[in-house]
């Protein structure tokens, strides 16, 4: 795994990488940053795995992320580092991975990276599946294995993804739909139609090309399409009539 430190303290950033080296030699620190200005552009720069992120901060607090970065681009696990127990809520709140208190404790680090690197390694091998047929969706400190064929089409707002399946049912996920749109473009059933959606084409039973275009999918659903998304889907459905 790939990670990047931001803090203001020399010494704590020295210290997490010398026990992240003795303790869990398979992370490699990519940065050590002493601000969050300087943090984000390593992070948009190098797109790491992991940040440890302080929160007590000069300037900028590490909680004022979001006020940083777009959420499409915080596709990283975020773990918080501080010496304050009582920020921990709205550390989680934030989506965080995980909150280590100050001085880190190895035992924690090593549990809190065992836990994110099993997570992805999860993921990777059902992505890696040549069919995919499923896909793992994180939710709490479970994946829940979905049938991609049971998608309907996934909506994105912000940091969050809700999959809405056949049975009518649907499952609200922290991840980006940037996220789904790399693991999905495997699956040549599934197209990004709009800056918010995502459609598996097996659902699609109609297309209304007024009023800037709109895709009727099965159980009554109406989705909307961007302009230059129109002709890619008909003549997707075109290649799937030969």
């Amino acid at each position: 795994m790939k990670a990047i430190i931001i803090d203001d303290e020399q010494r704590a950033r020295i210290s997490l990488e010398v026990i992240l080296n003795e303790f869990y030699p398979n992370v490699s620190v990519l940065a050590s940053c002493e601000n969050l200005p300087e943090g984000v552009k390593a992070i948009r720069k190098l797109q790491p795995d992991v940040v440890f992120l302080d929160i007590e901060m000069p300037e900028y607090n590490g909680l004022e992320i979001h006020n940083f970065m777009d959420e499409s681009e915080m596709t990283f696990d975020l773990v918080f580092t501080t010496a304050y127990q009582e920020h921990a809520l709205k550390a989680f709140k934030l989506n965080a991975k995980d909150y280590l208190l100050k001085p880190i404790n190895p035992e924690e680090l090593i549990e809190t990276l065992d836990r994110i690197k099993k997570l992805r390694d999860i993921q990777l091998n059902v992505i890696g599946n040549s069919s995919l047929d499923k896909i793992a969706v994180p939710s709490g400190n479970n994946l829940l294995f979905v049938e991609t064929k049971d998608i309907i089409y996934i909506k994105g707002e912000g940091a969050y993804s809700e999959i809405f399946l056949k049975n009518q049912k649907s499952i609200l996920v922290s991840k980006n739909l940037k996220v789904f749109d790399e693991i999905l473009s495997q699956n040549e059933n599934f197209i990004r139609v709009q800056k918010s959606y995502i459609v598996n084409y097996d659902c699609i039973t109609s297309i209304n090309k007024t009023n800037g275009g709109t895709l009727s999918l099965i159980n009554d659903i109406q989705i909307p399409i961007a302009t230059d998304k129109i002709n890619l889907v008909l003549d997707r459905i075109k290649i799937l009539r030969k």
